[in-house]
Order: structure tokens, then C-alpha cells, then sequence
């Protein structure tokens, strides 16, 4: 089943409101399994760089099918994918806030949160993941 509009902004508030309880306006995007826009938010006040990161981050996961923060740990120099950040035209994302949405084993999409510190923008990513399967 692919990602529907109204599942990507049920997935986007529950991002949302994690950001609001810890206090740091995000962009929250969410692409579909070809890593094409779904829907995005940007909270009053979030970095405006954030609008294409976050986007970037969602479509990173679909396209390596595993979260930014793993693939950052495999990018590292002398890593086995080194120099992948590079890769369309620099659009690959290799820290945190980018994770896949799995629906049957298979990957239907990505969620991409950022305005905060890396482990901000992967709790709101992870709240809004869990809001898929809810």
C-alpha cells in the first residue's frame, strides 16, 4: 500500500507534537517509495534550510533503504560506502533524522525531520514513524 497523503500528514503531527514538546520548531517531510514529495510541514520559526534537508533525508532512506544514521556510520572514510554523500548531485543525507516506512517488509516511503540536533530531528522522526503503524 503505498503512502497516502492523509497517513503522511497523520505521520507529520505526530512529529510535530514531539517537536513541540521538546521545544525545537522541525520541517517534517515525507516522500513515497520512489522518493517523490508526499507532504512536508515547516513549524513557525524552523531553520529554513531544514525544508530541503528534511525532504532530502526522506528520500535518502527510500533510496539507500536504511536510515540516514545507519548509513552515516557506513559512510565514514575508509567505510564501505565513503563518498556516497556526494552522490546525486549531493542530495544524500549521512547523519540522523531520515528513516524508511515499512509496511509488509517492503519500503513504501520515507519520513525526514531536521531543525534540531541530529538526535532531536531522530526522535521526531522516530514519533512520526510509530504514527504510521498506528
Amino acid at each position: 500500500m503505498p503512502v497516502t497523503a492523509k497517513k503522511a500528514q497523520e505521520m507529520i503531527m505526530a512529529a510535530a507534537e514531539k517537536a513541540d514538546e521538546i521545544g525545537v520548531p522541525m520541517v517534517i517531510a515525507v516522500v513515497d517509495q520512489g522518493g517523490n514529495f508526499v507532504a512536508q510541514l515547516r513549524q513557525d520559526d524552523a531553520l529554513l534550510v531544514s525544508v530541503s534537508l528534511s525532504l532530502n533525508k526522506a528520500y535518502t532512506a527510500v533510496a539507500v533503504k536504511m536510515s540516514t544514521e545507519t548509513l552515516g556510520t557506513v559512510s565514514q572514510p575508509g567505510g564501505q560506502l565513503y563518498g556516497i554523500h556526494t552522490a546525486e548531485n549531493g542530495r544524500i543525507v549521512i547523519f540522523g533524522g531520515g528513516y524508511p516506512i515499512e509496511e509488509g517488509g517492503k519500503i513504501i516511503g520515507g519520513i525526514g525531520v531536521s531543525g534540531g540536533s541530529v538526535e532531536q530531528d531522530m526522535a521526531c522522526a522516530k514519533a512520526g514513524l510509530a504514527a504510521y503503524s498506528s
